[in-house]
C-alpha cells in the first residue's frame, strides 16, 4: 500500500534481474536525516522527493516538480518507502519495468523538522520541515489532502513557506536541468550504456560491488557546469549613481522602486574569488567587511561589478544605520557575528569584461537576478515594484523605515546624481559637517550638542546644532573622535549666541542627522544624531532640497511629435497611427529589455499595414537623434550603419517614420559578433491548428531541457510560436548556426511527419518548418512586444509554459492591450522570462 512503512512494497515491483535499482533489505539505520530528489521520466516525467525516516525513504511522486512560489502547491502523490541505498542511484531502468525510464538525482541535503514538530507528523497527515540542500532550501510543508471515495492513492501537497529562500515562479524546475551527482542532463544519462548496471542474480557482497561500480562509473563523469573558466579581471572602481530627493511618489509604470536602505552604499567588484569592497566614494573597505567577502568569494563570480547597500539589522529585523556601526564596532565577523550584516545588491554595471551601464535599468536589475540566482543570505537581491511606488512608500513609513528610491525602467547608468533615480523619504535625513561642540553643564556628558554645517556656494554655511539621539557610548565614541579635531576658530560664520562654550573642529568629521524641517534661518528643527559618516567627504556635503516630483515625472508618451495620429494604420481594427505611438510608449518599459542595444529591422508600412510595407535596417539620418547608428562588417567587407535603439523615444520616433514592427539581432551593438540568444520558430502549414503548434513547443523545450538549455515561449502574433533561448556571449555565429541547424534537422529526422527544417513549401504540407535561420549572422526575429502588421494589430508577447497550454491562437494579445501586457509582465508567471544566460552546449 502506498505510504505503508517497510519495503516489501518497493520489492514487490521490481525484478532485480532487469534493473539496476538496489534491492531493499532491512533498514540498516535509524537516525539519519538525508533527503534527495530524483527526476524520474518514466511513463510521465515527475519529480520524486525522499525523505530519510526511520531507516527508508519516505516517498513523494511530484508530477510537476517543486515550486519554490508559496502560492503555487504542488501535487505529490505518496509512494512506497525506498531503501536508503536509493538515494544514490543514477541511471536507467530498463523499459518495462515497474518506473522503466531515465532517473537523475537532481538535489540532495539533509532536513529537519521545524521546532516543536517531528517525522511523526506524517501520520497525521502533515509535515513541516527544513531542507538544506543544493536546490530546495528553507521552509516547507507536506500535508495530504482528504481522500475521495473510492480513492487508492494517497495525495498530498507540497508547498514552500515564504522565508528568505522563496521565490517567484518555477525557477527550480526550470533552471535544474543537470545532476547534482555528475553534472549531466537527462539525455547524457539516458544516452550512457554503462550506466545501466545489471544486478541479476547477485545478492550481497556482489550487490554491493556493483553498486560501487555504479558509483566509480558516475564519479569519473566531470559536470560540465563546474568546468572553471579563467575569470575576468577584477572590474575597477566607477562613481555611483545618484538620487535627486524628490517631494512626491512619480507616477506610472515608466518606474521601478526599491526600498531605500539605511546603510552603507558599496560597490562589490568580483571576479573568482578575488572581490573587493568599495565605497561610494572609492574607498576600499574590503578589510572591514570580512566575512561578506567570504561569501561573495564563494560564488565565484565571473568579473561582476554589482552596486548595492551593506545592512545590519536591529533587535525588530528593520535595517539600521545604527545598528550597522554597533557591527563594525565591535568587529565584525568575530564572535559569531558573521552573517551580522547582508548585502543588498540593486544594479549590476559590469559583467565578464563586458560594460553594462548602457543598458536600461530594468535589463541590468534582471542580469544581476540572474547572475546571483544561486546565492543565500547574507547576499540578497533587492526587490522592487513597478508602477506601484505610493504603495511601496506607505508600507516603508508605517514600518519605521527611511523611505524608497525610483528609477526610471528605461534608463542608463550615470555615475552622477540625476533625475533618473529619485529618492521620497519618510522622514528628513542629510549629511552635515561636524564643526564644534558645546560644553555640557552635566558631568556625565562629555558634551551638550554638535555645531552642523554645510557647503553652499564653495563655502561651509551654519546649520544649527543638534543635541540628542546620543547614549553615553556615542558620546565618549565622539568624543575621541573630536579630541584630535581640534581648531583656534570656527571653520563657518556662527551666530554670537551659538558661539558660547563651543570648541571650534576642523571640518572633516561627517554625520548624519534625522530632523523635521529647517527654519526660516536655514538651521535644523528638532534634529536627532543617527551616527557618523566616515564614507562620506566633508566636502561633498551639500544641502538636500526635494524637488518636486512634477520636474522629473513625465507622461507614458515620449516627447516624440506624432504627426497624422488620425491615420488609420489597420483598418480591419479601426486603429490609428496614434494608437500605434501610444501603445509603444506604454510598452516601451516591457520591451526595451529585449530590443535596446540590439541592431534592429523596421517593418515599415507608411501608409498602412494594408498597403506597401518594407523591410529597413539602414538609415540616412532621417529618423531623428534619439534612432543610433552602429557600423557592422558586409559579406563584401565593406561596412553598413545599421540602426539599434536604447529608449522610448527611439522607439516611438520611428513608429512616427510609419514602422510597426521591429525585429532584432540575436546580439548586441556592442558585440555584433557574439550572439547571446537564439530563436527557434515554430511555423505552421496553413491546414494546421494552433494546438499542434503549442504541443510542438512544448516537446521542443523538452528537448532543449534534455541538453541542459532553459528556454521561453513567445506567442508571435501571426500563427506560430517562437522557442526563446537566451545565451551566454562565448561562441561565434558558426557554431550558433550550426547547432541551430543540427537541432532543427534532427527534430525534423526523428519525426519527419511533424517537422521539417527547410523552406520549401512543397515539402511543409501538413507540417511544421522549425526555421532555424533566424539564427544566422545579420537575420533578425520579431522582438517581444513588438506590434504586427496583421489584422487586428496583433502583437508579439512572452507567455509562460502553463499559460501557452491554454492558448487557443498565436494572436491573443493586440495593441489594446497595453495595460493587460504591463501587468502580466509584472507577475509571477512571467518572472525570469529570457534572461536565464547560459553557455550553447555541444549538439
Amino acid at each position: 500500500m502506498a505510504g505503508k512503512s517497510g519495503l516489501a512494497e518497493y520489492n514487490r515491483k521490481r525484478d532485480f534481474s532487469k534493473t539496476a535499482e538496489p534491492a531493499g533489505d532491512a533498514p540498516a539505520r535509524t537516525t539519519g536525516n538525508g533527503f534527495i530528489v530524483q527526476k524520474h521520466d518514466a511513463t510521465r516525467l515527475h519529480w520524486d522527493f525522499r525523505l530519510e525516516v526511520d531507516g527508508v525513504l519516505k516517498s513523494w511522486a511530484v508530477t510537476r516538480g517543486p515550486s519554490p512560489d508559496p502560492d503555487d502547491k504542488r501535487l505529490a502523490v505518496r509512494t512506497e518507502d525506498h531503501p536508503l541505498a536509493y538515494g544514490g542511484f543514477e541511471g536507467t531502468i530498463p523499459q518495462g519495468e515497474y518506473g522503466g525510464g531515465t532517473v537523475m538525482l537532481w538535489d540532495r541535503g539533509t532536513w529537519e523538522p521545524v521546532v516543536g514538530k517531528s517525522a511523526k507528523d506524517l501520520a497525521k497527515g502533515h509535515l513541516h520541515f527544513v531542507l538544506h540542500g543544493e536546490r530546495m532550501k528553507g521552509e516547507w510543508i507536506l500535508f495530504r489532502l482528504k481522500p475521495r471515495p473510492g480513492e487508492k492513492r494517497e495525495n498530498w501537497l507540497l508547498r514552500k513557506v515564504s522565508d528568505q529562500f522563496a521565490q517567484a515562479g518555477d525557477a527550480l524546475v526550470d533552471r535544474g536541468l543537470t545532476s547534482v551527482l555528475t553534472g549531466r542532463t537527462m539525455a547524457e544519462i539516458a544516452a550512457d550504456a554503462a550506466g545501466a548496471h545489471s544486478l541479476k542474480g547477485k545478492k550481497g557482497a556482489a550487490f554491493a560491488a556493483e553498486m560501487v561500480s555504479a558509483a566509480r562509473h558516475n564519479a569519473k563523469l566531470a559536470p560540465k557546469a563546474k568546468v572553471k573558466v579563467k575569470p575576468a579581471a577584477l572590474p575597477r572602481f566607477r562613481p555611483v549613481q545618484l538620487a535627486t530627493l524628490v517631494d512626491a511618489v512619480p507616477d506610472g509604470n515608466g518606474w521601478m522602486h526599491e526600498i531605500k536602505f539605511d546603510g552603507y552604499r558599496a560597490l562589490i567588484a568580483a571576479s573568482g574569488d578575488k572581490v573587493k569592497v568599495y565605497t561610494r566614494s572609492g574607498l576600499d573597505w574590503t578589510d572591514k567587511f570580512a566575512p561578506l567577502v567570504r561569501h561573495i568569494a564563494a560564488l565565484g563570480l565571473p568579473g561582476a561589478l554589482i552596486d548595492g547597500e551593506i545592512v545590519a539589522t536591529d533587535a525588530s529585523g528593520n535595517p539600521s544605520f545604527s545598528a550597522l556601526q554597533a557591527v563594525l564596532k565591535r568587529g565584525h565577523g568575530e564572535q559569531g557575528e558573521d552573517n551580522a550584516l547582508s548585502f543588498h545588491a540593486f544594479d549590476l554595471l559590469e559583467l565578464g569584461g563586458e560594460g553594462l551601464s548602457g543598458l536600461p535599468n530594468l535589463e541590468r536589475k534582471e542580469r544581476l537576478a540572474a547572475l546571483l540566482a544561486g546565492a543565500s543570505p547574507p547576499i540578497h537581491v533587492a526587490d522592487h515594484l513597478i508602477g506601484a511606488g505610493e504603495r511601496l512608500y506607505n508600507a516603508m513609513c508605517s514600518a519605521g523605515q527611511e523611505g524608497i528610491i525610483a528609477k526610471r525602467i528605461d534608463a542608463t547608468y550615470r555615475g552622477a546624481r540625476s533625475k533618473n533615480w529619485v529618492k521620497v523619504k519618510c522622514v528628513r535625513r542629510q549629511e552635515f559637517v561636524v564643526i564644534g561642540w558645546k560644553k555640557s553643564s552635566a558631568r556625565a556628558r562629555a558634551f551638550a550638542s554638535l555645531l552642523l554645517a554645510q557647503v553652499e556656494n564653495g563655502k561651509l554655511v551654519y546649520k544649527g546644532n543638534v543635541g540628542t539621539g546620543f547614549d553615553a557610548r556615542r558620546l565618549e565614541e565622539l568624543a575621541a573622535a573630536m579630541k584630535p579635531l581640534a581648531a583656534d576658530a570656527a571653520a563657518a560664520e556662527v551666530p554670537r549666541e551659538d558661539r558660547r562654550g563651543v570648541t571650534w573642529l576642523k571640518p572633516e568629521l561627517v554625520a548624519e542627522i534625522a530632523f523635521a524641517e529647517f527654519t526660516a534661518e536655514g538651521s535644523v528643527r528638532h534634529a536627532s544624531f543617527i551616527g557618523l559618516r566616515p564614507d562620506k567627504a566633508a566636502r561633498d556635503v551639500t544641502p538636500e532640497r526635494a524637488t518636486p516630483v512634477a520636474e522629473v515625472d513625465r507622461k507614458d508618451t515620449p516627447a516624440v511629435k506624432i504627426s497624422n495620429r488620425d491615420r488609420v494604420i489597420f483598418p480591419e481594427a479601426g486603429l490609428t497611427k496614434g494608437d500605434l505611438a501610444d501603445y509603444y510608449a506604454a510598452v516601451a518599459p516591457l520591451m526595451l529589455p529585449f530590443l535596446a542595444g540590439r541592431p534592429v529591422s523596421l517593418v515599415r508600412c507608411p501608409q498602412g499595414r494594408a498597403k506597401q510595407c518594407f523591410f529597413q535596417k539602414h538609415d540616412a539620418g532621417t529618423f531623428g537623434p534619439a534612432v543610433h547608428h552602429v557600423p557592422i562588417r558586409e559579406k563584401d567587407g565593406g561596412h553598413e550603419d545599421y540602426l539599434y535603439l536604447t529608449d522610448a523615444e527611439g522607439i516611438v520616433s520611428c513608429v512616427q517614420m510609419g514602422a510597426i514592427e521591429f525585429h532584432g539581432w540575436a546580439a548586441r551593438a556592442s558585440d555584433v559578433e557574439a550572439p547571446d540568444r537564439m530563436v527557434i520558430d515554430l511555423d505552421p502549414d496553413e491546414g494546421l491548428g494552433f494546438p499542434e503548434v503549442r504541443k510542438a513547443a512544448r516537446d521542443i523545450r523538452r528537448k532543449l531541457e534534455d541538453l541542459g538549455l532553459v528556454s521561453f515561449a513567445m506567442v508571435s502574433g501571426g500563427k506560430g510560436v517562437h522557442v526563446v533561448v537566451p545565451l551566454t556571449p562565448g561562441h561565434d555565429w558558426a557554431r550558433h548556426a550550426d547547432f541551430a541547424r543540427r537541432f532543427a534537422e534532427a527534430l525534423a529526422l526523428a519525426e519527419p511527419e511533424r517537422f521539417v527544417a527547410t523552406m520549401s513549401k512543397a515539402k511543409r504540407k501538413g507540417k511544421i518548418f522549425i526555421d532555424w535561420l533566424r539564427n544566422q549572422r545579420g537575420s533578425t526575429a520579431v522582438l517581444p512586444y513588438s506590434a504586427r502588421a496583421r489584422e487586428q494589430a496583433p502583437v508579439a508577447a512572452p507567455v509562460s509554459w502553463d499559460e501557452l497550454e491554454g492558448l487557443e491562437s498565436a494572436h491573443p494579445f493586440t495593441i489594446r492591450d497595453a495595460a493587460k501586457l504591463a501587468e502580466r509582465a509584472a507577475g509571477k508567471a512571467l518572472t525570469g522570462w529570457g534572461l536565464a544566460g547560459q553557455a550553447l552546449p555541444d549538439l
